[in-house]
């Protein structure tokens, strides 16, 4: 992860300038902090890659059976509503506030925050950036969200109001009152 410091006293970057950009710079995965810094995300390893992935694919399996929500990927960007760009490992969106959006909106970066997020620590990630970032997901609206950290064998779960909770694996989540019904057992990732 590379993190570019734009003086904004100089640069002011708009929503739409920042989409252009990545637009234009498809090959990179940007993303942008409520501070205004940009992010350049390297990609992931074949074990990080894998482990989002089946991440991913527990969400959609529920979702598809409850047609609750929407789920993305970690290729999309959330303008978020505190500020910042972010995208998260994955993601679910409510399908009540999705409807909301304009097509427009829908086929950009969504300016809405997720419900449920998932940040799954990579090898070669810091951890404070990744806590600094589902900070950035709480002010914004995030209802609930899990900082999956497998180098330390451990979850953070953030709940909006209220103290971060740090759990051990092997462990049981719960999507709790946000994705009724939804549970995964780490470490089965």
């Amino acid at each position: 992860m590379t993190t570019v410091t734009l003086n904004l006293d100089t640069v002011e970057l708009t929503d739409e300038q920042f989409y252009r950009l990545c637009q234009m710079n498809r090959d990179w995965q940007f993303e942008r902090t409520a501070k205004g810094e940009i992010i350049i995300m390297s990609p992931v390893g074949g074990v990080s890659g894998n482990r989002e992935a089946d991440l991913i694919g527990l969400v959609w399996m529920w979702n598809q059976q409850t047609q609750l929500g929407r789920v993305f990927s970690s290729s999309t960007i959330f303008r978020l509503p505190n500020n910042g760009d972010r995208s998260p490992d994955a993601a679910w969106v409510s399908l009540e506030r999705w409807l909301v959006l304009t097509t427009e909106e829908q086929e950009k970066f969504p300016p809405i925050c997720p419900d449920f997020v998932i940040e799954l620590r990579s090898r070669t990630d810091p951890l404070r950036p990744l806590q600094e970032k589902m900070q950035e997901y709480l002010n914004s609206g995030l209802r609930l969200g899990w900082l999956i950290n497998p180098q330390d064998q451990q979850v953070e779960i953030y709940r909006h109001s209220r103290e971060v909770e740090i759990v051990q694996f092997p462990v049981s989540l719960s999507g709790e009152d946000v994705l009724p019904g939804f549970m995964i057992n780490l470490p089965m990732i």
